[in-house]
């Protein structure tokens, strides 16, 4: 079947949602921090044959409706979705910050089918303790810079996008008011997420998940990153390696791989995280009869 688009309007934030029909087992996808339920188009018809298929945008994104950010009512929401399509104990998937809202579903749902979490286990603002690697006075002017870069971003979110920057950005991802066109989410959700303390480091939830998890890491940088940031990019992907590695090493229903690809890992290898996403269950199976956690594709 074609995608079905679907406005779940009878709750405090309505609640776009793309049913991208299957058959199997249901999986939830979740996008991250500005993205949209677009941003898995290329993925969900390579799961329709194993998984019935819903995909949603999150509060204050998309055509979702707004509201504060509540980590506990973003969990109610997609039980709104489940319940409104009436999914039996569904997987799910998020990339980002949809990973770490997946995260906080595995604690909610213990005896659940499992989540995979595609490199969504702290924002690239983080402590310094968790960047391996560098130190000193070098690891203070690069975090300086990467907090300079994300006010200037906090700063552009306030504005009305020029026509130019609007026409570069998906409609769905728009919002146009009177005072022009901006981006979803506006600078105030965004900022709440961006200093939300679960948000900056939601890794050390992931020792008390019960179902099976699979932790999906990148290993390159996102494409033109600004002066320096590139630097620092290593040193946090290796605080996460470690720190991941470590919870993962005696618990055999959570599995870790490395994917050769950047944070944009959805856009960039389509056809791998799809396979991340069918294998959750077989996954587990296989590191329970040995495999080791960090085996690459």
């Amino acid at each position: 079947m074609a995608p079905q688009d679907v406005i779940i309007g009878n709750r405090p934030v309505p609640l776009a949602v793309r049913d991208h029909g299957g058959d199997g087992a249901p999986v939830l996808l979740l996008h991250g921090l500005g993205g949209t339920l677009q941003h898995w188009d290329a993925v969900a018809p390579l799961l329709t044959g194993a998984h019935r298929v819903i995909a949603m945008d999150l509060r204050g994104h998309g055509l979702s409706g707004d509201g504060s950010w509540d980590w506990e009512e973003v969990l109610d929401d997609m039980e709104a979705v489940i319940d409104h399509f009436g999914l039996d104990a569904p997987q799910v998937a998020g990339h980002s910050l949809g990973g770490m809202i997946a995260v906080r579903w595995a604690l909610r749902h213990p005896y659940g089918p499992g989540i995979v979490n595609l490199d969504g286990l702290r924002s690239a603002e983080t402590a310094p303790e968790h960047y391996l690697g560098i130190g000193g006075e070098e690891l203070t002017a690069l975090l300086a810079e990467l907090k300079a870069v994300f006010d200037a971003q906090a700063e552009a979110m306030a504005q009305p996008l020029p026509e130019a920057h609007a026409a570069m950005y998906p409609q769905r991802a728009l919002r146009t008011t009177d005072r022009g066109v901006h981006l979803r989410p506006d600078a105030a959700l965004a900022g709440q997420i961006r200093y939300d303390p679960y948000f900056q480091d939601s890794l050390a939830a992931v020792a008390d998940i019960r179902c099976p998890a699979l932790f999906v890491l990148a290993t390159q940088n996102l494409p033109g990153l600004p002066g320096r940031v590139g630097e620092l990019m290593p040193a946090l992907r290796a605080g996460i390696r470690r720190d991941l590695l470590a919870l993962t090493a005696d618990r055999p229903h959570l599995r870790v791989l490395e994917l050769a690809a950047s944070h944009n890992m959805i856009a960039e290898q389509p056809e791998q995280v799809a396979q991340a996403v069918l294998g959750l269950q077989a996954g587990t199976t296989e590191q329970a009869a040995g495999d080791r956690p960090g085996r690459p594709y």
